[in-house]
């Protein structure tokens, strides 16, 4: 191999850092373009699991809507029943109210009667 002289020398150093730098350059950039790619691939497929996570948010908040009218039905009908168990019972007081009425009448004919029968005054 000959030798080369010292402006050869810093000539062949000088391309050499050139083709490095190139290099550097071609491979940051491709590296740059690459990574760009992916990112936007990446956000293709947020946005889709996005849109897919939406749809089924969008399922469940129906399916609950609609098993809470279904509840809400259900106790709909429970206030009914026990709104005709109210009534029930009120029947049931006031037919309890002219049973006290009647038995109240009935002592105070038996004490009538005692009282006139024995001469006796009971109870009061």
């Amino acid at each position: 191999m000959p030798a080369l002289t010292e402006p050869q020398t810093w000539t062949v150093i000088g391309a050499v850092i050139a083709l490095m730098f190139g290099m550097l350059t071609i491979v940051s950039t491709l590296f740059i373009r690459v990574l760009r790619a992916e990112i936007s691939g990446v956000r293709g497929e947020i946005g889709g699991l996005r849109g897919e996570l939406r749809g089924e948010i969008g399922g469940l908040r129906r399916e609950m809507i609609g098993r809470f009218d279904a509840v809400d039905e259900k106790f709909v009908a429970v206030d009914a029943r026990f709104d005709a168990v109210n009534s029930r019972f009120d029947a049931v007081n006031m037919r309890f109210d002219s049973v006290n009425t009647k038995i109240e009448g009935l002592d105070r004919d038996v004490r009538a009667l005692v009282k006139r029968t024995f001469g006796l005054d009971r109870g009061e």
